[in-house]
């Protein structure tokens, strides 16, 4: 894990530490391949240079974002932004279900939209895999 994801965990509060280590650990070890560093604030894994999940604390709760969400299909994961991203909240450790997480991080590695070239394209995001 890089050291300003474990830094960004660290400033968390004691219940919200405990949800991003779990997401950083589950994140790490079924991605071993993703490039981890804090981006626009919040720890982000990449793959090839394209973010694929990510977790960032909200008012209230952790999110955990897969930019590729929505295509995964999947009834654990709400839509989120404009583009093809997909959340999960959550408020205590014990609502990270370690068997969905490991499902969705492989799908984040399957199914991927081009956010790296998302600027260069004018916003029009297109399929990777």
């Amino acid at each position: 894990m890089h050291p300003d994801t474990i830094a960004y965990n660290d400033r968390q509060s004691p219940d919200d530490k405990a949800i991003c280590d779990t997401l950083a650990k589950q994140i790490d070890r079924h991605l071993p391949e993703a490039e981890n560093k804090v981006w626009h604030a919040h720890p982000v894994w990449f793959l090839d240079g394209n973010p694929v999940a990510g977790y960032s604390k909200l008012k209230g709760c952790i999110r955990l974002l897969f930019w590729s969400g929505q295509s995964f299909d999947e009834d654990g994961l709400k839509p989120e932004g404009k583009f093809k991203a997909a959340e999960a909240r959550y408020t205590s450790v014990d609502q990270v279900n370690t068997k969905d997480l490991k499902r969705w991080l492989n799908k984040s590695r399957d199914i991927q939209w081009d956010y790296k070239n998302i600027v260069k394209r004018k916003g029009k995001l297109e399929r990777l895999k």
